[in-house]
């Protein structure tokens, strides 16, 4: 058990150091953990890595604050309609399979890769116009589409958030980064609203795991801060690309 629990924090330390850039912890510990244990439930499975998430998370969004200028109107919009979609797309899984989105995902997945991709400067310098900025209200629409999307099915919400934030509003990538860290933190909170009444999560194996992902998600927020915001496009072109690749293996292939 020891082997499997060193396995276990050692993906979690990488989940946290890649979520806290640009999302996609979960392309890390969810797999590692169905692989560790295949008979335990999914949904004792899922609600440990949310378990696990939230703590790199909220250490994330905690290490930007101050170092990265936020836009709290925008954001507590966001966060507040996520939680409560979050929360309602984690009660909607019962009512047909979320693996019927894999397909719509990939779609969107590519756009959103094709797209940042052939604008080269998208994200890279922070656009202060007028125009670039919509109204507050928006924040509302896109803190409940994501909110649902993550408490339904889940994998690339961080790469979307990131994306709609500096296309919506004209962030650069570094600022886009620490406000989907913000929403985040909102998201995971509604799924353990969701898991832990039914104690869905396995404690022990929850707080290693933990420890290394806040460790992980320490080294992350450094190095997107150290490095700025065309640091930051570079690692989201990646993970976004690894994120197509592991959805189109598990829907034509797995």
């Amino acid at each position: 058990m020891l082997t499997e629990l060193a396995i276990l924090c050692a993906g979690a330390f990488f989940a946290g150091l890649v979520d806290a850039m640009v999302g996609g912890g979960g392309l890390v510990q969810v797999p590692l953990l169905f692989n560790v244990f295949p008979g335990t439930a999914p949904a004792t499975l899922f609600g440990t890595n949310k378990a696990v998430s939230i703590v790199g998370t909220t250490f994330a969004a905690r290490r930007y604050l101050g170092r990265v200028e936020m836009d709290w109107k925008v954001l507590w919009r966001a966060a507040l309609a996520a939680f409560v979609a979050s929360f309602a797309g984690a009660a909607a899984v019962g009512m047909f399979p979320p693996q019927m989105l894999r397909p719509v995902v990939i779609v969107l997945l590519v756009a959103v890769l094709a797209y940042t991709l052939k604008k080269k400067d998208f994200g890279v310098i922070r656009a202060e116009a007028a125009a670039h900025r919509p109204k507050p209200i928006l924040a509302l629409v896109l803190g409940a589409l994501i909110g649902f999307y993550d408490g339904f099915f889940g994998p690339g919400t961080g790469s979307f958030l990131i994306f709609l934030f500096v296309r919506c509003y004209a962030w650069d990538f570094l600022r886009a980064s620490a406000a989907a860290k913000v929403v985040n933190v909102s998201t995971n909170l509604a799924a353990l609203a969701w898991f832990v009444p039914v104690g869905a999560i396995m404690v022990k194996v929850a707080a290693a795991m933990a420890l290394a992902n806040l460790a992980g998600a320490w080294v992350g927020a450094h190095l997107a801060i150290k490095n700025g915001a065309a640091f930051v496009r570079r690692v989201f072109i990646v993970v976004v690309s690894i994120l197509i690749a592991r959805l189109m293996w598990d829907t034509f292939v797995g």
